[in-house]
């Protein structure tokens, strides 16, 4: 019988003779166990597996990158629920829906704004701002409901398919109809398009769970 080699999972501390990294990288070992670590050694032939990106710290004037989210939407989340359910009802989109693209944009800060200069809870551009009638992106209502209508737009124009429409929310409709309606080959559309989707999914989970 073939011996299944043993996954081993462990972190030690960085000397003389190691490297620390945020990378994760993978070596298999004489007696076949494949062991992760976080540790770069110089002695030794390993293979990077997974690479971490940068943390940015986040600057005195909000100036923060999106798209990078915890895994669950955190306690602000009831203060924005009376504006999200309100959007949510004019422009007949699930709540839980608006809430999945809140977390992933702007993990509910209000006062978020991207180096790209995407503002407030959903993250509008400055020209999609405008176009929506927007005049202060920094309002939660405001933004929510103008995200709210953008997204509506966005679900109309691709035929309530929801992937291609949070890829167009995030990337741009040109962006999609240019690679043929399909989600763009772009890193970070194709992380925000699962993370949203992830979100959405657990958010319904949990609105239907007994109380």
């Amino acid at each position: 019988m073939m011996k299944v080699p043993t996954l081993v999972l462990f972190s030690i501390l960085a000397t003389t003779a190691f490297e620390a990294r945020s990378d994760i990288y993978q070596v298999v070992s004489t007696n076949g166990s494949i062991i992760l670590t976080n540790i770069h050694r110089t002695d030794r032939n390993l293979v990077r597996v997974a690479r971490e990106r940068p943390v940015l710290a986040r600057a005195p004037n909000f100036i923060q990158p999106t798209r990078k989210l915890p895994r669950r939407a955190p306690r602000k989340a009831p203060r924005y629920a009376l504006i999200v359910a309100q959007a949510a009802f004019e422009y007949d989109l699930p709540a839980e829906l608006l809430h999945a693209v809140i977390t992933t944009e702007s993990n509910y800060d209000p006062l978020a704004l991207s180096p790209k200069g995407a503002a407030g809870l959903m993250q509008l551009m400055p020209d999609t701002a405008k176009d929506l009638g927007v005049h202060d992106v920094f309002d939660p209502a405001a933004n929510v409901r103008g995200g709210a209508r953008y997204l509506k737009r966005m679900m109309k124009m691709f035929d309530n398919n929801l992937s291609l429409a949070l890829a167009a929310y995030n990337a741009g409709p040109g962006a999609v109809l240019a690679y043929g309606s399909v989600i763009p080959p772009y890193p970070e559309t194709q992380r925000y398009v699962p993370s949203v989707l992830g979100h959405y999914q657990r958010l319904q989970a949990d609105a239907k769970r007994p109380r």
